[in-house]
C-alpha cells in the first residue's frame, strides 16, 4: 500500500460513488449559503464532504455545474406554490402569498433563498432564476388572475416585499422579524401585498 493510499484513507475520503455525489451536493449548498458563488471554492466544498476536489470536476464538471445543481435546482415545485395561491380567496391572497413562502423557506433554514441571495452579484444564472422564479412563473401568473390592471407592475411590487422579506429573515437576519412566527410575519405584510395585487396602485 503506498503512502498516499494510506493518507487518504486517513483522512476519511469517500470513495467515488454516487454516495459521493450526494454529499458533494449537500455540502455544496451549505458553502454556496454561507459564501455565496464567489466566496465558495471547491477545495472548501470537498473538504466539507469528506472528498477529493476532484471528485467535483469527475461529477460536476466543475463549481459551476455543482452551484447548478445543489442552488439552481428549486426543492419544491413552483407549480404547486401556484395552485395554493390560485387557491385562495382574492380578499385572502396576501397573507396566503405570506404563509406559503415563510411556511416553505422555514422548512429548508431559507437555504437555497440564501444561497441565491449570496450569490446574484456574481453569478447571473442566480439572478435569472430569482427573476424567473418570483416574477414569470409565480406573481404575474397569479396576479394576471386576480389583479383588475397593471399586471406586470403589481406583480413587482409583490416581488419587491417577497425578496426583501426573504433578505431580512434569512440573510440579514434582523430581530426580532427573523425569528417572528408565521402568523405575526403576515398579519404585518399581508395587507400591503393585498393593496399590491388588488387594491390602487397608480
Amino acid at each position: 500500500m503506498t503512502d498516499k493510499t494510506q493518507e487518504t484513507r486517513r483522512r476519511g475520503r469517500r470513495p467515488g460513488g454516487t454516495d459521493t455525489r450526494e454529499a458533494l451536493v449537500t455540502a455544496a449548498r451549505e458553502v454556496f449559503i454561507e459564501q455565496g458563488f464567489n466566496g465558495a471554492t471547491v477545495r472548501a466544498i470537498a473538504t466539507k464532504a469528506g472528498v477529493d476536489a476532484a471528485m467535483v470536476n469527475h461529477w460536476f464538471g466543475g463549481k459551476e455545474g455543482l452551484f447548478a445543481e445543489a442552488v439552481l435546482k428549486l426543492p419544491f415545485n413552483p407549480a404547486d406554490i401556484i395552485k395554493t395561491l390560485l387557491s385562495a380567496e382574492p380578499d385572502d391572497i396576501g397573507r396566503t402569498i405570506v404563509h406559503t413562502f415563510v411556511t416553505t423557506w422555514d422548512n429548508t433554514g431559507g437555504g437555497v433563498f440564501t444561497a441565491l441571495m449570496r450569490s446574484i452579484t456574481s453569478h447571473e444564472e442566480a439572478a435569472v432564476m430569482l427573476r424567473d422564479f418570483f416574477f414569470k412563473h409565480v406573481f404575474k401568473q397569479v396576479i394576471a388572475r386576480l389583479a383588475p390592471d397593471n399586471y406586470e407592475f403589481r406583480a413587482t411590487l409583490v416581488a419587491t416585499q417577497i425578496v426583501g422579506m426573504g433578505m431580512v429573515r434569512y440573510v440579514a437576519k434582523f430581530e426580532p422579524f427573523a425569528s417572528a412566527d408565521i402568523d405575526t410575519v403576515a398579519a404585518a405584510v399581508a395587507p400591503t401585498l393585498q393593496r399590491y395585487i388588488t387594491g390602487k396602485v397608480d
